[in-house]
């Protein structure tokens, strides 16, 4: 059986737009797309095993961000071992290192989601990425930070937010992105 996180290497590697859903109709969406892996941006306690379960039973990859689930966040890492253990996801996104640091004993897929507003918070992200599988970089229409960056980091680089058409997709990509989360529906078939 192969590995999570070989997993979904390929499934970025067939189909490397992940769609990002934020309520119900867009996760309907996502779930008729040809996207292999979404990021799910909401929820609560009561509701994301269910919202996983659905995913997963699409034959796709579920990745939680744990910092955006109602009743979770500020949960620490009891939210990541419910998430683990109640929701069955591949895979948890947050910003926060002790959460990423968790998620990845508990064997789950971490995507540390950076948001880069300065010099500074570029150099943040080399500096405190060292224990997340992927980075996902905000705002993601940036191929010159991209390609920067991916020079200076060992860890595959998932570039999320700002893309507005598949010019920015593409160029995302270009410069050295595996992939791109959206929450733009025309963007899950570009």
């Amino acid at each position: 059986m192969k590995g999570r996180q070989a997993a979904f290497e390929e499934a970025i590697q067939e189909a490397p737009v992940i769609a990002a859903v934020k309520n119900d109709m867009g996760l309907a969406h996502a779930l008729r797309s040809e996207c292999a892996a979404v990021f799910i941006l909401y929820g609560t306690i009561l509701d994301i095993g269910q919202i996983v379960k659905r995913i997963k039973a699409a034959g796709k990859l579920a990745f939680v961000h744990a910092d955006l689930i109602e009743g979770l966040s500020n949960r620490g890492e009891i939210a990541v071992d419910f998430l683990a253990e109640a929701t069955k996801a591949d895979g948890i996104i947050s910003t926060r290192p002790n959460l990423i640091h968790h998620a990845k004993e508990l064997g789950l897929i971490t995507v540390q989601r950076f948001f880069l507003l300065d010099s500074i918070s570029f150099e943040n992200v080399v500096r405190q990425s060292s224990h997340a599988d992927v980075i996902d970089i905000l705002p993601g229409a940036m191929p010159d930070v991209i390609r920067r960056l991916s020079q200076r980091v060992t860890q595959p680089l998932i570039a999320s937010g700002l893309l507005t058409d598949k010019r920015d997709v593409c160029g995302a990509l270009a410069a050295g992105a595996v992939a791109v989360s959206t929450t733009s529906e025309e963007l899950w078939e570009a």
